[in-house]
């Protein structure tokens, strides 16, 4: 019976083994292929979801894998920590091997954050970006008429075609027709990694966090 047990535990190590190598593997050839396909400089980390990796590698069908692409240029505008996701990945394991364009994903999103000083750069002069991480807000002075008059407002942010729109509201010491000249737009040109499309964008501690996505996306080497 102990020489069973013993047996036992060796399988299951040698299998947890050969099972975190298998996934090492794959996990290579999708960083290629993801960093082909975003037409990235680097390699970025990947990582396969769900264990044991083998079942999924057999089947050739991946839940969710997750992968960082760290700093990404959008038409100019750099995007930090980009990292997303993609579902129900179809990959079959003799199209691994073979390094066959055949990968694809039913899903994939992707997040990414734009800094304080990104949003600051495009700032009207004289507006300072802050805030809280649950909003941002804008201070300083603009032009009115003759004379420079200091002010305070609440930024609501949005999505719009071609960029992100930041949009003055409740405005302390100004009157309300001045938002336009406190208002501007980040813009947006260019492609995403996977051609995935912003969907949307949210206030963080960092700055500005914004989520894209895509369907039916082909992951090729």
């Amino acid at each position: 019976m102990r020489k069973l047990i013993v047996f036992l535990i060796v399988l299951v190590i040698l299998l947890v083994a050969v099972d975190r190598v298998a996934a090492a593997g794959v996990e290579r050839d999708l960083a290629n292929r993801i960093a082909a396909a975003a037409d990235l400089s680097g390699t970025p980390t990947v990582t396969i979801e769900g264990i044991p990796f083998l079942t999924q590698a057999v089947s050739g069908r991946y839940p969710e894998v997750r992968f960082n692409l760290g700093t990404f240029s959008y038409g100019g505008v750099p995007v930090q920590n980009l990292r997303g996701a993609a579902y129900d990945v179809t990959a079959p394991l003799a199209d691994v091997l073979q390094n066959r364009p055949t990968v694809r994903a039913d899903r994939v999103t992707i997040a990414g954050t734009l800094t304080r000083a990104t949003i600051d750069k495009y700032a009207p002069q004289g507006v300072k970006i802050g805030g809280n991480g649950q909003r941002l807000t804008a201070s300083g002075e603009v032009m009115m008429g003759v004379k420079k008059v200091q002010f305070n407002a609440e930024m609501r942010v949005e999505v719009t075609d071609g960029g992100i729109k930041l949009q003055a509201e409740k405005i302390d010491g100004l009157p309300a027709q001045i938002a336009q000249f406190v208002s501007y737009t980040i813009p947006f040109k260019g492609d995403l990694p996977f051609d995935v499309k912003v969907t949307g964008v949210k206030s963080v501690a960092e700055g500005l966090e914004i989520s894209a996505e895509a369907s039916d996306v082909p992951i090729r080497g």
